[in-house]
Order: C-alpha cells, then structure tokens, then sequence
C-alpha cells in the first residue's frame, strides 16, 4: 500500500497525511538502530502499521476522550491516533528507547502524547475512556493490566490475531466481557476486538 493509496482509502486531510508520512520516514530511520518493528513488515508500513492503527478510530467515540494504549513500542496504534484525532493520548512502553522514538514522532509531527516510561504495574493509574494495545499479551492478561485503569464505562479496543476465539474463551472464565469482533483493513487473520463491561466474575 503507497501513500497515496491509504489517503484514498481512509480520505485524512493533507496535514494528517504529511504527519504520517514524516512518521513512516522516522520509523525507518530509527529501524537501523533500533527493531521497532518487523523487518518483514517494514516494506508495507502503510498497510501493516498505519492502516493497522487508523482503522481503530471507527470504533472510538469522537471528541477529547482519555486515551490510553499498552506496549505502545513504536507508537502503533497511539500515534496515529494522536495524528488523526483530538483524544487525549498516553503511552505506556518499558522501553527507554522506544519510549525516545516517540516523543521524537510527537515532536517532529506536531502530535501530542502523554509517554509514561516504565512497567505497566509501575505507572500511576490514570482512568481511561478508552484503552488499546497491539500485539502485548492475551486477554486474560490484558484485563489484569488494563483494571487499575479502567471504570465500568471504559471501552477497550484491541488488535487481535486468528487466535483471539480461544484467548476470549480463556478469558471469559475470569472476566464478564461484551466483545464484538471487527474485521482487520489491513489483515485477513486479524480483527478489532471491541470490549466493554469488563468486570471481573465473582
């Protein structure tokens, strides 16, 4: 997928689209020195990290929500989001570097985000309206991060791949989960996990 191909398809504005792409040459610069992401996935950034991440915003409720993604690594999805809309976005990564990466994006693109540098049951809680994470751990563990953050009002919005039956299966044993699977843009095994009333079963 080009540049011009993932504008067409998702129709962002010309300023949005610069933003990204200043993120697709960082995120290549950076690779040489830091695995970011995939080697294999680098090729078709466009599809496999921008689309990957842009597509996450047709499940969010518009406005200035408190956003808050796990794992952020290179900033997928979180910077995109931050890029294409007006949430409130903080990041959480354990590692300094990527954690470098980003704000280095956020400065460079003009888009604003909160990094918190440490081990997710390190950080100090701040309640979200929505929470995110991409390729971090299953389900079960997923919710055992995500509760000190969480109201019963939080929505949750995670990229899964084909597994995700079974991790729902798993976690359903622990956890009371409304989930709606939405097929991935950019994967045919992939999809967006929508999530709300998370609560764990007595």
């Amino acid at each position: 997928m080009t540049e011009q191909e993932f504008q067409k398809l998702t129709g962002v504005s010309r300023e949005t689209l610069e933003k990204l792409s200043i993120y697709v040459a960082l995120l290549n610069k950076w690779q040489k020195a830091i695995n970011l992401v995939s080697r294999t996935t680098l090729g078709d950034a466009w599809r496999r990290h921008i689309l990957d991440s842009y597509q996450i915003l047709k499940y969010a409720p518009e406005g200035n929500k408190t956003w808050i993604d796990f794992g952020s690594g290179a900033g997928f999805p979180a910077l995109v989001v931050a890029m294409c809309s007006d949430h409130d976005v903080h990041v959480v990564e354990s590692d300094q570097r990527k954690c470098q990466f980003m704000r280095e994006v956020s400065r460079e693109t003009s888009a604003p985000i909160t990094v918190h540098n440490g081990r997710i049951e390190e950080i100090e809680p701040v309640k979200a309206d929505i929470i995110s994470a991409r390729a971090l751990a299953s389900l079960e563990k997923l919710f055992e991060y995500c509760a000190p953050f969480s109201t019963p009002e939080t929505l949750f919005l995670y990229l899964k791949g084909q597994d995700v039956d079974v991790e729902l299966t798993n976690a359903s044993k622990y956890w009371n989960i409304d989930s709606i699977k939405h097929p991935s843009l950019s994967s045919d095994e992939g999809c967006i996990l929508e999530c709300r009333n998370v609560r764990p079963l007595i």
